[in-house]
């Protein structure tokens, strides 16, 4: 098994990495605000920490968006 397919793994980098700072509120949550209202003044370092921080959340998509179509296969695969 990868170390990217690994639930536990993935869900306490989204917790930790995905989140921290926690306060005054998540990191990523400030930066998707910073892009959603048009990433005025964003420095390739503010681009590059927002890869950073939502690394975890896009493989956590990742494993669901899979998970999800491995259950529809086998669903299908007992019609």
């Amino acid at each position: 098994m990868k170390i990217w397919n690994n639930w536990q793994l993935v869900g306490v980098a989204c917790v930790t990495l995905g989140l921290a700072p926690f306060f005054p509120e998540p990191h990523i949550w400030g930066k998707l605000q910073w892009i959603a209202g048009g990433g005025v003044g964003m420095q390739p370092i503010d681009w590059f920490d927002t890869l950073f921080h939502g690394l975890p959340w896009l493989l956590l998509i990742r494993l669901l968006i899979l998970k999800g179509l491995s259950l529809m296969k086998a669903t299908v695969q007992k019609q």
